[in-house]
């Protein structure tokens, strides 16, 4: 706070003597004050209202869903929900009427009598506010996520919603608030939890099978330069403003959900602080500026200062374990999330493929180990649904199996495997990372959502040992 401070004062002092222009003088001004909000907000404490942390809300036969957002991710759910017994699909929004049809007409299986709501921006607030809806699924961008999230529980709705959940650490908060206050879930759809490596590796650490955890890395390394500057698949350019406007891990979860749930973060651990790092941006400008010359739209982006390409950040949990996050979205490397378990009897890497295991410092276990490792190991929900995820898709099948645990949970009146507090803790790393880095890398406080319940609830139930009823149908289409 004290460096921020007198940077500011200095600032001010430069800009008395004419050497700092008016304009660059509010510009920093500006992302001071934004920088200092996070800050302060990362220290509030909040009185708890209720704890959602292995919360049953009342069952329901028939879960009737809207849709919000069908453009790109949200599209590709109505088909794979479409397909799960026991929902009705009774609208979708899209502020793009032809989005909204062409998203009703991948509904798979017949019983769904979708209404479209994409009368103007605010439509979807209608739908929040229809007695015809249990769950609204939430695929927007970013910045709308949480106050829609809100909206929606406050109109008595359970809520599933996109990553990251919110973009700032009080909007975390109030998701957190929300959820408690009305008690209605509040699910991240972070589905790189639900794939097949992850989920073997989560089940080997219940088992002890890694005996204690010493470290965990997480990531989300992906070249999606060229489509961050095409309209048609990032809709008003929403993912590149992110990119010129903040600098930090904008995108923690893929890598982080797992991690979280393997160190048991937030059920008898959590993460006390962290320390983010970004390199300088050596290409965003550059393409920029290049596409600027291609398209109009895109000569307000030609002399932004983009984040860096790659930020690393390292996180200290209560356990004594540590975590390290990378992100890199622009950089010519090949896909990777990383996931990498390191334990005192074992340890785990999923990149480069195929995921690996080794129980001693010589080499990964053969074919052979690792197929009787998968048969004995494999988690309930694998066995239960795995192979017909696989057939159904959605990046391999961790899609639909994210999304049939949703519904099953809604149906059999079972706590969430992401709640609130997950949604919170692994989404706030993304504003943390942006004062870290912009502070010389200094450690931030990572806030306690779940105001001490850490110390005593209860991990999630990966083995079904309740629940897994819920059917899926054959499609019609």
């Amino acid at each position: 706070m004290g460096t921020n401070r007198r940077s500011f004062l200095k600032l001010s002092g430069l800009a008395s003597l004419g050497l700092v222009s008016g304009h660059r003088l509010h510009a920093q001004e500006t992302a001071t004050t934004a920088l200092e909000e996070i800050r302060l907000q990362s220290s509030k404490k909040y009185a708890p209202i209720f704890n959602m942390s292995g919360y049953a809300a009342p069952r329901i036969d028939t879960v009737r869903v809207g849709f919000i957002g069908v453009g790109n991710r949200g599209s590709a759910a109505v088909e794979r929900i479409s397909q799960i017994a026991g929902v009705s699909i009774n609208g979708i929004c899209d502020v793009r009427p032809q989005k909204a049809n062409e998203a009703r007409g991948r509904i798979k299986t017949p019983g769904h009598s979708a209404r479209i709501y994409a009368d103007g921006a605010d439509d979807w607030k209608k739908m929040c506010e229809s007695d015809q809806f249990d769950l609204i699924y939430i695929a927007t961008h970013w910045k709308l996520h949480a106050p829609m999230a809100i909206y929606a529980m406050e109109h008595g709705k359970h809520v599933a919603l996109e990553i990251p959940a919110a973009t700032t650490v009080e909007d975390c908060w109030n998701l957190v608030r929300t959820s408690e206050k009305t008690k209605k879930h509040c699910v991240m759809l972070e589905n790189c939890c639900y794939d097949y490596f992850e989920l073997l590796t989560l089940n080997l650490a219940r088992q002890g099978f890694f005996g204690d955890i010493v470290h965990c890395e997480g990531a989300y390394i992906h070249d999606i330069m060229d489509s961050l500057f095409e309209e048609n698949k990032r809709y008003d350019f929403w993912r590149l403003k992110e990119n010129a406007a903040r600098n930090g891990n904008l995108y923690p979860t893929h890598g982080l959900g797992p991690i979280c749930q393997i160190l048991r973060i937030n059920r008898g651990n959590k993460m006390d602080y962290m320390s983010s790092m970004s390199s300088k941006d050596f290409m965003l400008h550059t393409k920029a500026k290049e596409m600027a010359k291609i398209d109009r739209q895109l000569e307000a982006y030609a002399g932004k200062p983009f984040r860096g390409n790659i930020n690393i950040s390292n996180i200290m949990t209560s356990s004594g374990s540590t975590m390290m996050l990378q992100h890199d979205v622009s950089s010519p490397r090949p896909y990777s999330r990383i996931h990498l378990v390191s334990g005192t009897k074992a340890f785990a890497q999923k990149y480069p493929l195929p995921g690996k295991i080794a129980i001693g410092h010589n080499d990964f276990l053969g074919a052979e180990e690792m197929a009787a490792l998968e048969r004995k190991y494999a988690p309930g929900i694998v066995n239960k649904i795995g192979e017909l995820a696989k057939a159904i898709g959605g990046h391999g099948g961790m899609d639909f199996m994210m999304d049939w645990r949703l519904i099953d949970c809604l149906r059999n009146g079972l706590p969430m495997d992401m709640d609130v507090y997950d949604a919170a803790s692994w989404s706030v790393i993304g504003p943390l990372s942006e004062w870290s880095v912009a502070n010389g890398s200094q450690p931030i406080e990572i806030p306690d959502f779940t105001n001490g319940n850490w110390k005593t609830n209860s991990v999630h139930d990966i083995n079904l040992s309740s629940g897994g009823t819920t059917q899926v149908l054959k499609s019609t289409k």
